[in-house]
């Protein structure tokens, strides 16, 4: 199955680059002079869902579980973006997703490499996908339910020297044939490099360093075999037991932990590499898992179908129905004569179908030019023809997902809000390849943890870059010895376990977590924006947000000279007199509420006595004769008055 995969490969990487027309129709189309335009809609289209990957960055880290310290998750997530900034993924994820989106499939190889460092390091390449073969008969993502993958490469003799042996490679270096009964499957002229697609040329001695025509192919695959495990009688949990371990280590540990040992068949990874008919290496896989994690946009039951394959019928409709327009037109525009034997005098019926189209032209005739020559008329141009091409590119925008839209090229009056809800529903389109993605980021993130606590045995100084802008790095260690020792601990009462190793990697068992998050441009503009948003609506947020979620270069330095401002003298003097003066303002304010106030008091009173007054004018006792009667309500009145005068004054 894998040649139907490579043909299917090879057709999206042409329509991909361009070359959208088959070999047999150009010649055709050339030989009758008719136009054969390539309008490569497929790249813009693939490139607006490679650039909504690159605007989404995955965040990986750790989570202990069964117990484990949580500090060496930590430790572990950083060792993580350590590895990722030395293998530069962010790039190589790109190309991978890039690999898939095209060609339906991408591929990642994860291994140790000893170039750098003695104890090994993580080393993370790109791997073509046209040279990975995975199991014919896996029907699952994961190559954990694999049973077998195989990797090819080319290489030169001095890179046979330098990894495998140098005798392997003085016998492969001058061969100019292959052993194989499968003709050139060993030495294969097509693949793909800078050059031109042919077989290999052989040249002196000295050139065997430079070409690359020696053919490795890798097979991991799994074997059955028997092991020695440590058994935690209490949790049930079995680890098994590395090959270093001699007798003495594992009596320690059994006698340490409590360990049982016992023995179990497991399916172990065994790892052979060939180039032509020279067994290169033989032996047990030192890692866990396959080297290979791939990349399926979408995956069906071992069917992988990426973006372009369901696009290639469309973009072949309008290459051919742009064609057929301007052919019509050309036709139209030079439709050919009718002349008859002998008619012309200044040219031959062979220049006039050269020169017939030429502005200007002047033609000759002998006799009635009625009768002599005739201008063919032309055929109108079919109605609708244009509506297939507009169809043709509507059918792209609706397979892939790719709107109008998305692409910044929606109408002027259409409203901002309308323009972002197309958008959101156009990245809805993607998020199974983007979901597929973060799978592929768990299985690296999986492959990586286990291969750190394997081999991340030696104590290490490492360095990550906190900050990408500023530049800011953090240095930390790992598996360090411990200064203080176990009696010193519990002398001086220190809190939490004694540990004999700092920062131990290879203890606890940690989970994968991996997240989504936008990429630092795109996600500081948003939080810019939306501090700008908040300010305007009147939300107090100080200046030194807004600079810390801006774009500036330098933003920390203009947050430490905008403090060191602050701070001055003279800054600390104005702002003394500024509190002055909203004091002052203050101390007005309420002594003109005072002034207000005590007038509205006295309009109060000045009423009120007036009132009592009416009152009393109104409740005067008649005289009868036998002397004034008194009016209790009346001085009661009066009274009341007097108080409230006297309480008002004072």
């Amino acid at each position: 199955g894998h040649t139907k995969y490579v043909e299917k490969a090879q057709l999206c990487e042409r329509f991909f680059a361009g070359d959208q027309w088959d070999r047999e129709d150009l010649a055709a189309l050339k030989a009758s002079r008719r136009p054969a335009l390539t309008i490569n809609k497929i790249i813009s289209t693939v490139g607006n869902v490679l650039g909504e990957q690159i605007y989404n960055r995955a965040e990986t880290s750790f989570r202990p579980r069964s117990g484990s310290p949580a500090e060496i998750a930590d430790v572990l997530t950083k060792v993580f973006k350590q590895i990722s900034d030395n293998n530069q993924l962010d790039w190589k994820r790109s190309e991978m997703f890039a690999d898939g989106v095209i060609g339906s499939r991408g591929y990642l190889d994860l291994r140790l490499g000893y170039g750098d460092s003695a104890h090994g390091e993580v080393q993370i390449t790109n791997l073509n996908p046209r040279n990975v073969i995975p199991d014919p008969d896996a029907d699952d993502y994961d190559p954990d339910s694999w049973g077998e993958v195989f990797v090819t490469k080319w290489v030169t003799a001095d890179d046979i020297a330098v990894m495998y042996s140098k005798t392997d490679a003085a016998l492969l270096r001058n061969k100019d044939g292959s052993q194989l009964p499968y003709g050139y499957d060993s030495i294969d002229g097509n693949r793909e490099r800078f050059g031109d697609a042919q077989y290999p040329t052989y040249g002196d001695f000295d050139e065997t360093s430079v070409l690359r025509n020696i053919r490795l192919i890798e097979r991991q695959y799994r074997v059955l075999d028997r092991q020695q495990h440590f058994l935690s009688p209490e949790t049930g949990d079995m680890r098994q037991v590395p090959e270093s371990f001699d007798r003495n280590r594992i009596a320690w540990f059994v006698q340490k932990f409590g360990f049982k040992v016992v023995p179990k068949l497991v399916r172990r990874i065994r790892w052979t590499v060939v180039a032509d008919d020279v067994v290169l290496h033989d032996d047990w896989s030192p890692y866990k898992h396959f080297t290979v994690v791939p990349f399926f946009p979408h995956f069906r039951k071992g069917n992988t179908i990426g973006l372009v394959e369901s696009l290639i019928g469309s973009q072949e409709l309008l290459n051919k129905v742009s064609s057929q327009e301007l052919h019509v037109v050309n036709t139209t525009a030079n439709s050919g004569y009718i002349v008859s034997a002998g008619g012309l005098t200044n040219m031959t019926p062979e220049e006039l179908e050269q020169r017939g189209a030429e502005t200007c032209v002047v033609i000759q005739v002998n006799g009635d030019i009625e009768k002599t020559i005739k201008k063919i008329q032309p055929n109108t141009v079919p109605q609708g023809l244009d509506r297939i091409s507009y169809k043709a590119e509507e059918h792209i925008k609706t397979i892939s997902g790719i709107s109008d839209s998305m692409q910044g090229f929606d109408r002027e009056d259409v409203a901002a809000k309308a323009i972002q809800a197309k958008r959101q529903a156009g990245s809805t389109n993607l998020v199974k390849p983007l979901d597929s993605l973060t799978r592929s980021d768990y299985i690296l993130a999986r492959n990586t943890l286990d291969i750190v606590q394997e081999f991340y045995t030696a104590e290490q100084l490492l360095s990550i870059t906190k900050d990408s802008l500023t530049g800011e790095t953090e240095t930390f260690a790992i598996n360090q010895p411990n200064p203080i020792s176990q009696q010193q601990h519990q002398a001086q009462g220190l809190p939490g376990a004694y540990q004999a190793i700092l920062n131990d990697l290879t203890i606890g068992e940690y989970s994968v977590v991996v997240s989504s998050v936008p990429r630092r441009e795109t996600l500081e503009d948003s939080q810019f924006e939306q501090a700008v948003s908040l300010k305007e609506l009147g939300v107090p947020i100080p200046d030194s947000v807004l600079i810390g979620a801006s774009r500036l270069i330098d933003k920390a330095d203009v947050i430490k000279q905008m403090e060191a401002t602050q701070n001055s003298p003279e800054a600390q003097a104005a702002k003394q007199l500024e509190q002055r003066g909203m004091a002052a303002e203050v101390a007005k304010t309420e002594a003109e509420a005072k002034g207000k106030h005590a007038d509205a008091g006295l309009k109060g009173a000045k009423t009120a006595e007036t009132v009592v007054k009416t009152q009393v004018l109104a409740n005067t006792p008649i005289d009868t004769g036998e002397g004034q009667q008194g009016n209790p309500e009346l001085e009661m009145a009066q009274a009341q008055h007097e108080a409230d005068m006297s309480e008002r004054e004072f």
